[in-house]
């Protein structure tokens, strides 16, 4: 069985392509473009490099395109990318204006391209479908809850794929038995005491901190919309409500301009004054860029804020993992989330620290009562396994 696994941007198109003959899983093929203008070309080209390359003879190969969508209203899990889903994508485009659009329009290009390839898509807010009300929910009418207004939670592959590892890692595989099945089974799987918990800490571009416990995510820093949680690259994260209205009252911008500077020129790169890359952040911090500073100093803020709510909730943690292009790669900023937590039993091991990126790791001491590490995510691995699962279910 081959699963072609497509990430869709607003002008660009990933893919990734997965084989599970002989009970196996191995990625055979990746590739991507950029600043596509023409999404059937896009398509079209990624199939051709998919056949030349020797990886398929034909799009029937395929056993199934799977897609990593992030909201639709009254849907969520994983699903069959039919019309009804579709339309309920673009009921949450308000609320996705960057994501869902090219969702919605690259998939219905590959269900006329490969009309007999079923479209299997795993939404980000998936993970959180089990999590308490209460965690979900904002002081708002109920009238606002209806039309959305709600908690939903996402990067949920990557959370999912760190539960799964993290608990292979941990010598619980019986939690990581529960995560496999979740989509299928829900949380019914019975794990044996005493319970796991984990913190994970998704820093990229987009960044999120999800509590789990026994493998099911009770929580996610994202709220709303993907604008929401921890500073981004250039969205806003977190907002009190009224900083809108005001902005928008005292200046006269109109509400596509303040949407626009919430999601484009905020961020690391609005405190900053221009710089949204980690890399480059460090480096002028490094020359005395107060600016620069501050926004990896608000970063890593808002990460243990966040990382202190969860260890709350789960009555304290067993792992910390860090993952995702930032935390992988940034020891930096690693040191600065853990620093001054030895009271908490989080100890990180400095050497450790320095010496990891991008590679599976414990980074904490050996006296550390929470395990400290660092798990590469793999999120189209996650939507793979997924879309196969659903086959096999005969969904």
């Amino acid at each position: 069985m081959k699963i072609l696994v497509a990430n869709l941007g607003s002008t660009s198109l990933k893919y990734r392509l997965f084989d599970f003959s002989n009970g196996g899983e191995r990625m055979v093929a990746r590739g991507g473009f950029e600043r596509v203008t023409d999404y059937r070309v896009a398509i079209e080209s990624c199939l051709a490099e998919l056949k030349n390359g020797g990886y398929i003879q034909g799009s029937g190969d395929l056993a199934a395109v799977g897609f990593k969508p992030i909201l639709a209203k009254g849907i969520t899990g994983c699903v069959r990318m039919d019309e009804t889903v579709l339309n309920a994508m673009e009921a949450c485009v308000l609320s996705a204006p960057a994501h869902n659009p090219p969702y919605i329009a690259g998939v219905r290009l590959f269900s006329k391209i490969m009309p007999a390839t079923p479209m299997i898509g795993l939404f980000e807010t998936a993970f959180y479908q089990w999590a308490p009300e209460a965690a979900m929910r904002y002081a708002v009418p109920d009238s606002w809850y209806q039309l959305g207004v709600r908690r939903w939670g996402y990067h949920g592959a990557s959370h999912k794929f760190i539960a799964e590892r993290s608990a292979e890692l941990l010598g619980r595989s019986d939690v990581a038995e529960r995560v496999r099945r979740l989509y299928v089974d829900g949380p019914n799987t019975p794990v044996r005491e005493p319970h796991l918990r984990v913190i994970s800490c998704h820093l990229g571009g987009s960044s999120s901190v999800t509590g789990i416990l026994d493998g099911v995510g009770i929580g996610n820093s994202l709220g709303m919309t993907p604008q929401s949680g921890l500073p981004h690259n250039n969205r806003v994260g977190d907002l009190d409500a009224f900083a809108l209205p005001l902005v928008m009252r005292s200046t006269g911008m109109t509400l596509d301009e303040a949407e626009r500077q919430l999601c484009k020129e905020s961020g690391l790169k609005g405190v900053s004054g221009g710089y949204n890359d980690v890399r480059d952040l460090q480096t002028q911090a490094g020359q005395g860029n107060a600016k620069a500073r501050l926004a990896l100093d608000l970063l890593a803020h808002q990460a243990r804020h966040w990382i202190g709510s969860f260890m709350f909730q789960l009555n304290g943690a067993d792992a910390i993992v860090f993952t995702a292009g930032i935390a992988e790669n940034s020891a930096a900023l690693r040191a600065a989330i853990c620093r001054d937590t030895d009271q908490l039993g989080i100890e990180l091991d400095a050497v450790k620290n320095a010496q990891t990126a991008a590679q599976e790791a414990v980074i904490s001491t050996p006296e550390s009562r929470v395990k400290i590490m660092v798990i590469p995510t793999n999120e189209e691995l996650v939507i793979a396994r997924e879309a196969k699962r659903f086959l096999e279910a005969g969904k």
